[in-house]
């Protein structure tokens, strides 16, 4: 399951920019996932309450925001909602498109206590 290691990723990260502003306590946190950034959400939110134990972020409000994956067309240019990469433009029929977003894996914010 590599969602631990994101997980554990996740939360170096957190640390790192808590400690830098001599923060000792996270008290929130927001993360923007795609629905194609190869993550599976459950196994992400079973690894992250695992992996907190101990750590800053330990009783940490963590929020998720699923970022759906958006194509455009690559012969008429329509955006469209997709769930795998093979999914064809709902106007033309093509199967060919580049993913514009719904790939990212990004920390939103943290809140730290002062």
């Amino acid at each position: 399951m590599h969602e631990f290691s994101i997980a554990m990723s996740i939360i170096e990260i957190a640390e790192t920019e808590a400690r830098l502003v001599n923060s000792e306590k996270i008290l929130s946190m927001e993360l923007n996932i795609g629905t194609m950034a190869g993550i599976e959400f459950c196994a992400l939110d079973t690894a992250m309450e695992m992996a907190v134990k101990n750590t800053l972020l330990e009783n940490t409000d963590i929020k998720v925001n699923k970022i759906q994956a958006i194509a455009s067309c690559t012969d008429c240019n329509n955006k469209f909602d997709i769930n795998f990469i093979t999914d064809e433009c709902p106007k033309c029929g093509c199967l060919f498109n580049d993913v514009i977003s719904g790939k990212e894996l990004k920390i939103k914010s943290i809140v730290v206590e002062e």
